[in-house]
């Protein structure tokens, strides 16, 4: 598989994850949405990597992926810095969200997952203008 054809694979599933995000949250299901929401931000993040030629870390960390994708991107990475510092606890929710959506009871709230999609929206949307 080529770089090109893992960016693409992996931006189709962000995709696909986001559009499950979607479907769960109107079914209530709101700690399957935090997963997918955190699945696709996490995929969406590492084929940034590939767009910039980078491999991307073997990490689950959005925050992780973020401060490595600021010291690639460097005198651009501004505006992904000011994510970083004012949705530092959103992101940590997410992350969470990758682990406890397995092996720990963690109940998240509609209004929860509200904000966590804002966020995932606002952070692939910052990334994208960025990495563009």
């Amino acid at each position: 598989m080529t770089k090109s054809d893992e960016y693409n694979h992996l931006l189709k599933r962000s995709m696909e994850f986001y559009e499950s995000a979607s479907i769960l949250f109107n079914r209530g299901f709101y700690g399957l949405t935090a997963f997918c929401l955190e699945q696709a931000l996490q995929l969406f993040l590492k084929a940034q990597f590939l767009k910039l030629g980078v491999d991307y870390p073997r990490t689950h960390s959005l925050r992780r992926l973020l401060d490595l994708l600021i010291k690639i991107v460097e005198e651009k990475a501004g505006k992904i810095k000011e994510i970083l510092d004012k949705y530092s606890l959103e992101l940590a929710s997410l992350e969470d969200a990758y682990i406890t959506s397995r092996y720990i009871p963690r109940e998240f709230r509609r209004e929860e997952v509200l904000r966590l999609r804002n966020l995932v929206e606002e952070v692939m949307g910052v990334v994208r203008q960025v990495v563009d």
